[in-house]
């Protein structure tokens, strides 16, 4: 393998890896819907507990339970999202690695510290397994 092809494995590579942080925040966003649903329920339930009946139904009706987009609660957002996008990416970029780098993962990142080790240096080991 090139140099060149390498290094477009490697940013192959470092797109997935913005698509795996952007999976982790749209589960964020899923458990902090959630969570708010929740606590809107609760607020519902506290307002009726007073006598606000017509807050807690006015939360009751626009907050609990509602659609996050059109027809979706957040887990079909993360269902379609996984199903979808991450999916494809994930096997993209395992192909581009297959054809490439023979499979080998973060071959760029291997290199560089080779290049950047002291070699026999205690904790400047290329690998785990050579200490054992």
């Amino acid at each position: 393998m090139t140099d060149a092809e390498v290094e477009a494995t490697g940013t192959a590579t470092e797109a997935l890896e913005y698509v795996e942080r952007a999976r982790g925040y749209l589960y964020d966003l899923h458990q902090l819907i959630g969570r708010a649903d929740l606590l809107y329920k609760k607020a519902a339930d506290q307002l009726d507990a007073v006598g606000r009946s017509e807050l807690a139904e006015l939360i009751r009706s626009e907050m609990v339970g509602v659609n996050v987009l059109h027809g979706r609660w957040t887990f079909q957002m993360v269902e379609e999202f996984d199903d979808g996008y991450w999916t494809t990416a994930r096997e993209v970029s395992r192909a581009v690695r297959n054809e490439v780098t023979g499979g080998h993962r973060h071959v760029q990142e291997a290199e560089l510290k080779e290049q950047n080790r002291t070699s026999g240096h205690p904790v400047h080991e290329a690998t785990p397994r050579e200490n054992n």
